[in-house]
């Protein structure tokens, strides 16, 4: 099991990309974008352990959680799909998950696979 991730880190990661969710900046990086995908989705698994939904941000990292039944071969029956803008969006509440469905940017199928009640992130809502 991973050291866990200090929310001082989270936000450490997350600080290079907020004006570029936020429109005023161009692109960071891939490795900057990638690096605020990877922490702030280790993070939700984090807080919200299980292996019952899998959150998918290609390419950067998919992670399994939500306490529930587990999933072991092929393709999970609870799965978020969406890009790394809308997913880092998702965990610092500049889009909402309603908002975010409604517009497609991201799917989500199974009946777990609602990831509202966990976002945004609270250490990144400042």
């Amino acid at each position: 099991m991973p050291a866990p991730i200090p929310a001082e880190e989270l936000r450490g990661v997350v600080d290079p990309v907020r004006a570029w969710l936020a429109g005023d900046a161009d692109q960071p990086p891939r490795a900057v974008v990638g690096a605020a995908v990877k922490t702030t989705a280790r993070w939700l698994a984090q807080q919200v352990p299980g292996r019952s939904v899998e959150v998918r941000i290609p390419p950067h990292v998919a992670v399994q959680c939500v306490e529930g039944p587990r999933h072991t071969r092929g393709t999970p029956p609870n799965v978020i799909e969406t890009d790394a803008a809308t997913w880092l969006r998702l965990a610092t509440g500049r889009l909402s998950w309603a908002d975010a469905l409604a517009d497609g940017k991201v799917t989500a199928s199974g009946n777990r696979a609602d990831l509202g009640p966990y976002l945004p992130l609270r250490p990144l809502t400042r």
